[in-house]
């Protein structure tokens, strides 16, 4: 792909985002995520891999299904009401309609099974977009129209996907994958609130952010896509994984790193929301979670390879880092000291 269209692409993502964000009227909110989704599909596809192939299709099919619903639930709603301000949603049909399409395009449970193909079908770098930067627009809307959304459809589909997203990534091999349904699951926490504290949604969605970053930008540096080329690449970049397990960690929620941060604020609002039990529940599936985060930290650092393998080795080439890889794997280790400030400023 040469530099143009990649930068064309790239300026196109940046504009469907700001467009999405910035907008009041349903339609200029729905014209930003098409931008965005024509924008992301040629860098899905670029390998021309049959699989890249399949992965864009797929993505092309589900998000035109889910604009398609936005813009129908936009449309009954100004039909019946007579507003196209998004935080005007008054109609019930057309706010169920709207979580549900919102739901599509995140990849909420019962709606989540294109999420892993497509990250699957898809470079690093790419599933890094998918999973972050694509993410933003949709979870803009849902804050928009968070007080009109049906709240019974909101906390179910949060509960399933906490649970789906840490039980499907106990047997998964491939890197991509295991990150899709950490995706999955960490969607769940964030819809779980987004009824009672909207800010911490969005709090948690910008830390998750940090560290899945960090985490791709490592794999891509080592191009690590099998657990088994995680546990080879010890002696190419020894410094590398032992940063890489650390943020893992992060992600997992444990104190005292930064991914634990969310995880505490989040239950400290159900419980004070008198959500006891749903904190509790919430609590224990993230154990699930924790399995395969600690399976990847184990196979990244602490698995080494006693004799020589009897798979071919990649060669250890001279790549450079990622000069922002330091850096998002301090801010994804080191943030927890400075969450007074960080609760001041949200």
């Amino acid at each position: 792909m040469s530099p143009l269209t990649k930068l064309t692409l790239t300026l196109s993502l940046a504009l469907g985002t700001t467009t999405t964000i910035m907008s009041n009227h349903w339609v200029t909110a729905w014209a930003g995520l098409e931008i965005n989704t024509l924008a992301i599909i040629p860098l899905i596809s670029k390998s021309h891999h049959p699989r890249a192939i399949e992965a864009a299709t797929k993505y092309f099919l589900i998000q035109a299904t889910a604009s398609a619903l936005m813009l129908f639930s936009s449309t009954t709603n100004a039909w019946s009401s007579g507003q196209w301000d998004i935080t005007q949603l008054t109609d019930p049909p057309s706010c169920l309609l709207l979580t549900t399409a919102i739901a599509i395009k995140l990849g909420l449970t019962p709606f989540h099974f294109w999420f892993p193909e497509v990250l699957q079908g898809s470079s690093l770098t790419t599933a890094l977009l998918l999973s972050t930067a694509m993410k933003l627009p949709p979870t803009a809307i849902l804050l928009l129209t968070s007080h009109s959304l049906n709240p019974t459809l909101l906390f179910t589909m949060a509960m399933m996907s906490i649970a789906f997203g840490g039980w499907m990534g106990l047997n998964q091999t491939q890197t991509r994958k295991i990150l899709a349904f950490s995706s999955i699951s960490h969607l769940g926490w964030m819809t779980i609130i987004i009824t009672y504290n909207p800010k911490l949604t969005l709090l948690t969605f910008y830390l998750y952010t940090l560290m899945t970053a960090s985490i791709f930008l490592s794999m891509n540096s080592t191009n690590t896509l099998k657990l088994s080329t995680l546990m080879t690449s010890w002696t190419k970049t020894p410094m590398l994984n032992t940063t890489l397990m650390l943020t893992l960690l992060s992600l997992a929620g444990l104190p005292p790193l930064t991914g634990f941060l969310p995880k505490w604020l989040i239950i400290q609002e159900l419980t004070k929301q008198e959500m006891a039990t749903t904190a509790t529940i919430i609590s224990m599936l993230s154990l699930l979670g924790l399995f395969f985060y600690l399976r990847l930290a184990y196979c990244s650092t602490i698995t080494l390879p006693p004799n020589s393998s009897n798979k071919m080795k990649q060669w250890s080439t001279k790549k450079p880092t990622n000069t922002l890889i330091p850096t998002l794997t301090l801010l994804s280790l080191l943030l927890l000291p400075l969450s007074p400030m960080i609760l001041t400023t949200t």
